[in-house]
């Protein structure tokens, strides 16, 4: 029997890792093997040890890559919400959604209250989960989506705009109702909204209840008609209290609350 040519192998391995792209099979295949070979292991348990490495580096960079695409304007974590501060959040529910099971299932997840109580907080950290679990994802503020629809509109490109978003498995719109928008931009909205209904999720915040909503999109009968798609499959959270923000000046909160009342007026 000829002498095994573990140089010879080292070459051919080297080479198909190069081929394959898969650069972690080609760094860690050697100690890999001289680990099965003193530990007893069957070939396929050092195939699979081997193709493990090159897999979970692979699903990492995608997540990464994801993420970054997503938009986000920072990173934000679950772990990183103080739910003891924001008591009103059911941490169990908010524990279910970290699955994201239900993406799959194209529902939404809606997170009403205060400015600053942390909304987006936590429409970030589910949508940063999201991609680490494979879903794409995109995240814009209210007022940033109505420029694209609008854009998209003026230039006869919206039913492509709303054909891409839509291969989108999560849409995060953030700060519903801190801008009014115009009716026909409210229109254009909508019609992203019903284009993912039943089909694909939606996270959303606003500083607004439902109830005005309409003074928000200027149309009642379309803040309704859109309130309807986004709350059939939703899990809706309210948040309360005071901004996150503001705590540890408590002093300033009368001179906001003037100057609210100021320009309602």
């Amino acid at each position: 029997m000829s002498a095994i040519n573990y140089k010879q192998i080292d070459a051919e391995l080297a080479h198909i890792a190069t081929v394959l792209k898969a650069p972690r099979i080609r760094s860690t295949y050697h100690d890999t093997a001289e680990q099965a070979r003193d530990g007893g292991w069957t070939y396929e348990e050092y195939l699979a040890a081997v193709l493990s490495v090159e897999a979970s580096a692979r699903q990492a960079s995608g997540a990464q890559a994801r993420i970054k695409r997503a938009g986000f304007p920072h990173i934000k974590t679950i772990e990183d919400f103080d739910f003891m501060v924001q008591p009103a959040i059911d941490r169990a529910k908010i524990a279910r959604l970290e699955t994201s099971a239900w993406i799959a299932q194209g529902c939404n997840v809606i997170f009403l209250g205060p400015p600053g109580t942390g909304k987006t907080h936590l429409a970030i950290g589910l949508g940063v989960i999201a991609a680490r679990h494979g879903h794409r994802v995109l995240f814009d503020t209210a007022a940033g989506w109505v420029q694209q629809l609008t854009h998209a509109h003026s230039t006869g490109s919206l039913p492509k705009l709303l054909a891409k978003l839509g291969r989108y498995d999560l849409i995060i719109v953030d700060e519903v109702g801190y801008i009014p928008i115009e009716a026909e931009a409210a229109n254009l909205f909508f019609q992203l909204v019903s284009t993912r209904y039943e089909k694909a999720s939606l996270i959303m915040t606003s500083n607004l209840p439902f109830s005005r909503w309409g003074e928000c999109f200027g149309d009642a009968t379309i803040a309704a008609a859109m309130i309807d798609r986004i709350v059939h499959h939703a899990e809706i959270f309210t948040h309360k209290g005071n901004s996150f923000r503001i705590t540890g000046h408590e002093d300033i909160l009368p001179s906001i609350a003037a100057e609210r009342e100021h320009q309602i007026n």
